[in-house]
């Protein structure tokens, strides 16, 4: 296990407070190990684990965890042990219980309570909180290990390894946190991550939303998940359906994308006219949660480098707090426009800057970008090519640096 510092440190500024801190993300993603280090940073600000109530809604052994009323039980005999001071609640998969939301706003109202919760669906949990809440909620996105700590604790298990090596096994696998705790083989390591897409699919996405036609929505996802990296329309994917005498309509695709979102399995990125600022409706892209579910499913990360790269490099600029949308100048698209506040960086994402041509064409994006922020080109070139005031860097050193 390593600490996921990069959380906690979202996380802190809102302890002993009345906020609810809501922690979201896909499945397996490493939510309830982050739970267990709040759990353990509570411990050593020297509160009583006695005054600490961890409840998995998951277990189907546990009786606490049956109903409403007896969670509001086991909070009520927690708070009975320490008359008089704050008890802290950890709730990890909360949405499974029904009428949780109602149980949330009423804990708050009548016991003096820290609460922390996690979840599998964002939608689910920042909508029902922002109507029974009011603001005093807070979401935090927790995603799959970033290459930087799958370094981090395979330098621990396997010191050997050198980058090289240790990226290739990020490629093929991504980040799913179990996954480095075991000597998997790479097709153990496959079926492991089926099985959670698997059970997104059918648990977070089709029975929570009520879809009947299962293997629609399996095709949909797999074409998305095929593509991650492509600009994407409804209409081009109707007309491709259309050959293949599947039909489908625009609303149903957009539905399905945004209960895949929702489950924290796939973006959307929207695009945006950099010169006159406006976010455009049309030919956004795909990413997905994890490119280790591309390689599970397909088999071809390390043929389709590009893609799995550009996953790779979006999935690093969420985790570091940027908000990104897709670049469009008047004749070239630049991969990602990112925004942290007033901060905005440009980043082109190439597997090689192989030819003059490739660096005319990377660069050249950049240059045309009426501003001075920072741009930069993101290969796995180890030579430095920056020119002109556009910056270029080795991939791995910029995952494993904080530059950008």
């Amino acid at each position: 296990m390593i600490r996921r510092e990069l959380y906690l440190k979202k996380i802190r500024p809102f302890m002993d407070t009345t906020v609810v801190k809501v922690l979201t993300g896909i499945r397996r993603c490493g939510k309830s190990v982050l739970l267990e280090q709040i759990r353990d940073e509570l411990k050593n600000k020297n509160i009583a684990e006695t005054r600490i109530l961890f409840l998995n809604f998951e277990s189907a052994v546990d009786s606490r965890v049956q109903s409403s009323q007896t969670v509001r039980e086991a909070v009520k005999e927690c708070g009975s042990r320490h008359p008089g001071e704050r008890v802290y609640l950890l709730f990890d998969e909360i949405q499974e219980l029904s009428g949780w939301e109602t149980l949330i706003n009423s804990l708050l109202v009548d016991y003096n309570v820290d609460i922390y919760l996690t979840g599998s669906n964002a939608r689910l949990l920042s909508g029902e909180l922002a109507t029974y809440l009011g603001g005093r909620y807070v979401e935090i996105r927790v995603y799959p290990f970033s290459f930087a700590e799958v370094v981090a604790l395979l330098g621990q298990q396997q010191a050997s390894l050198d980058l090289h090596e240790l990226f290739r096994i990020y490629i093929v696998r991504g980040g799913f946190p179990f996954l480095y705790n075991y000597p998997f083989s790479d097709a153990d390591a496959g079926q492991y991550i089926i099985d959670i897409f698997n059970s997104t699919i059918l648990k977070d996405i089709a029975q929570r939303n009520g879809v009947r036609d299962i293997a629609q929505l399996r095709r949909l996802v797999l074409f998305f998940i095929a593509n991650v990296g492509n600009t994407f329309s409804a209409s081009s994917l109707i007309k491709f359906l259309k050959n293949q005498r599947r039909s489908v309509s625009t609303e149903t695709i957009y539905n399905y994308i945004d209960y895949c979102r929702a489950a924290c399995l796939l973006h959307l990125v929207q695009r945006q006219d950099l010169a006159g600022k406006a976010l455009l409706s049309t030919q956004e892209k795909i990413y997905l949660a994890d490119h280790g579910i591309r390689e599970a499913l397909y088999g071809n990360n390390q043929r389709d480098i590009n893609q799995v790269l550009e996953n790779i490099v979006y999935m690093e600029l969420l985790r570091r707090g940027y908000e990104v949308t897709v670049g469009k100048t008047k004749n070239a698209e630049v991969d990602f426009c990112a925004r942290k506040g007033s901060h905005t960086v440009y980043v082109q994402v190439c597997y090689l800057l192989s030819s003059e041509e490739t660096v005319e064409r990377e660069f050249s994006a950049l240059a045309a970008i009426p501003d001075n922020y920072p741009k930069y080109v993101l290969s796995m070139d180890e030579l430095d090519l920056s020119r002109n005031g556009l910056i270029h860097r080795n991939i791995r050193n910029f995952l494993l640096g904080d530059e950008i």
